[in-house]
């Protein structure tokens, strides 16, 4: 088992298609190697992955191959939906890969409380036998992660950490209150800057698709003490042009351009035609190229 606490940077790696949806195995071996060659962790088959837009046979083929390539790096792998049942038979199949750990997010569409919440979690965290980390999004999942059922589980084995990624710093403090055990990352690229004097650990980005090398050098600029307020802007515009249309998509556009990826092809019911102005990501993309080159 690898030292996950070493690994200050996660990258959400998309999944690519090709032109007819179909997964491309040869772009997605080039991205996962470039992601280990800058020392980053993985997560395969989160939300930027498009988890639920893939069959579980898809699923299962996508983890297989990432494993196969036996990367250096730590991989973990995206929990997510809304039949417990059906949750945790995954649970039980993604025990018997060599995984590192798992993104389990709050249960989608049904808006669970408190004692919804640390149900649902404590029967995956009682089935996983790897280390966990819960997953707040409310953007996506409809409802905010119970601070209550992070304190009722707090003590648990498998409770590794959380991603935090609603947006509010006050929240962000809230989630470390609420378990002081549990190492808390920013599930926003853009907010580090204002998550580290809270005890931010580090990020898990979509950022890192596109910027590898550079996303890991904000990361760690930024809780070394180091990065200035006139940076994180110029990293928090670069990181808002990743969502002027619904993640992964403007991501995966950027990718295609830089040459990562084939297509910027998306699974339904998320399509690429829905970047409609390519300029933002060009001029993110270009200030990154600038900022790096400057912090050499």
């Amino acid at each position: 088992m690898k030292n996950l606490n070493k690994y200050p940077l996660w990258t959400a790696i998309v999944t690519p298609m090709l032109s007819d949806s179909s997964v491309d195995y040869d772009s997605f071996e080039k991205i996962l190697r470039e992601q280990d060659a800058s020392g980053n962790a993985i997560v395969i088959l989160g939300s930027t992955g498009e988890a639920l837009n893939l069959d579980k046979t898809e699923c299962k083929k996508i983890l297989e191959f990432g494993l196969s390539l036996n990367l250096n790096v730590p991989l973990m792998t995206g929990i997510g939906g809304f039949n417990q049942k059906d949750t945790l038979e995954y649970v039980h199949y993604l025990n018997t890969l060599a995984l590192d750990a798992y993104l389990v997010v709050t249960p989608l569409y049904a808006k669970p409380g408190e004692f919804g919440q640390t149900q649902w979690f404590k029967e995956i965290l009682d089935a996983s036998t790897k280390p966990c980390m819960l997953y707040n999004v409310p953007g996506r999942t409809g409802v905010k992660m119970s601070f209550n059922a992070v304190k009722n589980l707090a003590h648990h084995k498998n409770f590794w950490a959380i991603k935090e990624a609603s947006g509010s710093v006050e929240d962000f403090k809230k989630y470390s209150e609420s378990n002081p055990n549990a190492r808390v990352y920013s599930g926003d690229d853009g907010l580090l800057f204002d998550f580290y004097p809270h005890g931010c650990k580090g990020l898990v980005s979509v950022a890192s698709n596109a910027w590898p090398k550079e996303t890991k050098a904000y990361v760690l600029k930024t809780l070394e003490g180091k990065l200035t307020k006139e940076e994180a802007i110029i990293w928090s515009k670069a990181c808002d042009s990743l969502f002027i249309a619904a993640n992964p998509v403007p991501v995966k556009h950027l990718m295609k351009t830089q040459g990562k990826i084939k297509t910027d092809t998306m699974r339904s019911p998320l399509s690429e035609k829905d970047l409609i102005d390519e300029s933002p990501l060009n001029e993110a993309n270009n200030a990154i190229s600038i900022w790096y080159k400057e912090n050499l």
